[in-house]
């Protein structure tokens, strides 16, 4: 398989590939090195921070927490998930489980929920992992019965005679049909059927009998004493819904420009089980997937930039807070959507701050923190925290391994590198200009690739 288009199935498929991989996987074909993605995800590596203290908490107060108690858990939790995050960047970046890590994150923006708890948000994060490539309809059963999704959409509120709707609403809305697929009933009678649905203390899933309803419902069409799970089974023999998910995996895996014809393709592959690894393999099977015009075209997440950059030069932050700011400084703090829809990415990952930030994040986590955040003008008011703490013109603390980038692209032309960091499909102007660079050593001639604007495309 040729090189440029293993770096594309890996950059979008996982979150890149060192060179000395795709060179090992180049002499193979194409069915070979996909099986090879799928084969390095076939099992799953729970990902956790140590929760003792919180342990040690309920252990000593067992029951409910008083008012004291309660707010140390919200600081050990603050902590906590942030270290999280970073543990969760990190291993993005060094895993062999690239395209199940890939998938937890697609799913994270799909069943979104913001969780300050973080023994709910951990088991939640786990789940999707843990399901990340198996069947959809047991992905849903597992979400509705987490903790995290639970309190975020208010089901924990939800009982026979006051039901809450806000669960059966996003259930449709966000996770299975799409808007205008359903009705106002429709969101009535599964809010009824998901009464009930709880979890305790611990944020293990628990049915109150007392507080479910039991009574006859009227749901798309077909009528029956049916619980939370029934309601699935209806939803998921909607034509509509595997067709939802389809798109939903197209605009984020393929193109935000829709084809109809591909989309009604991966639907009919994902409407027979509903198998998720089955969808994936089979787009990544796909030749359009590979097409020239699909190359390039998606601009990259935050997640990705970060990530896509520690493929090609390893880097960690020696301060948890100072990634968590770069991460809001580029509009996508991991663990932190800003709704219940999620970040709706594409162009909406760039505007005059971010991309400002972007172009010079190479030289600020690369070239020894030469470039500090001391930036003026439109971008000072997203600075003003950082600003009132006297960090302008600080630099950030980082390491890089520049021994794994020299070993890497020892051996690498300057050709070779312009594809690896940049892609095959660039303009001739482009080409011109990058020929203009001064190639004193690889390692400035890649933070120069870095920074330019092609290079917040995947």
């Amino acid at each position: 398989m040729e090189l440029e288009r293993i770096y594309h199935l890996y950059k979008r498929a996982g979150f890149g590939i060192t060179y000395s991989e795709a060179k090992k996987q180049s002499s193979e074909n194409k069915k070979q090195v996909i099986n090879n993605l799928f084969n390095s995800s076939s099992q799953t590596s729970p990902l956790n921070v140590p929760i003792d203290e919180i342990k040690t908490l309920f252990k000593n107060n067992p029951g409910k927490l008083s008012k004291d108690n309660k707010m140390h858990l919200r600081k050990i939790s603050r902590r906590k998930l942030l270290e999280f995050n970073r543990k969760w960047l990190y291993r993005m970046g060094e895993t062999d489980e690239a395209l199940r890590e890939r998938m937890t994150l697609f799913w994270t923006n799909h069943f979104v929920v913001r969780e300050r708890n973080i023994i709910y948000f951990q088991s939640f994060n786990n789940m999707l992992r843990q399901n990340a490539l198996g069947n959809f309809r047991e992905i849903v059963i597992a979400v509705a019965k987490e903790a995290a999704m639970l309190n975020y959409l208010n089901n924990q509120q939800n009982r026979k005679k006051k039901p809450n709707e806000n669960f059966a609403r996003e259930l449709m809305e966000l996770f299975t049909l799409g808007e205008g697929h359903y009705s106002e009933k429709d969101i009535q009678e599964a809010a009824r059927a998901f009464t009930g649905w709880r979890h305790n203390f611990k944020g293990d899933f628990v049915f109150n009998k007392k507080i479910h309803d039991f009574g006859s419902k009227t749901f798309m069409g077909r009528t029956g004493n049916f619980n939370g799970e029934d309601i699935l089974d209806i939803i998921l023999e909607q034509s509509q819904c595997a067709y939802f998910i389809s798109k939903k995996i197209y605009s984020y895996f393929v193109s935000e420009k829709i084809d109809k014809n591909h989309i009604e393709e991966l639907a009919s592959v994902f409407r027979k089980n509903y198998d998720i690894a089955e969808i994936m393999h089979y787009m990544f099977s796909a030749e359009w997937f590979y097409d020239k015009k699909i190359m390039g075209n998606k601009i990259k997440s935050p997640t990705d930039l970060l990530v896509g950059m520690m493929q090609i030069v390893p880097f960690k932050f020696k301060k948890t807070k100072e990634l968590a700011y770069v991460q809001k400084l580029l509009g996508q703090q991991l663990l932190n959507p800003p709704n219940v829809a999620g970040w709706p990415g594409g162009r909406k990952w760039i505007d005059s701050n971010t991309m400002l930030v972007r172009l010079k994040l190479p030289s600020v986590l690369l070239n020894n923190g030469i470039i500090s955040f001391d930036v003026k003008g439109e971008f000072e008011d997203s600075l003003s925290e950082f600003n009132k703490k006297k960090n302008v013109g600080k630099k950030l603390d980082v390491e890089s391994d520049w021994n794994f980038f020299n070993a890497q692209f020892k051996k690498s032309s300057y050709a070779e590198l312009n594809m690896i960091v940049l892609g095959a499909n660039l303009h001739e102007d482009t080409e011109a200009f990058i020929d203009s660079f001064e190639k004193e050593s690889k390692a400035d001639y890649c933070i120069q690739l870095m920074s330019m604007p092609e290079y917040q495309l995947c």
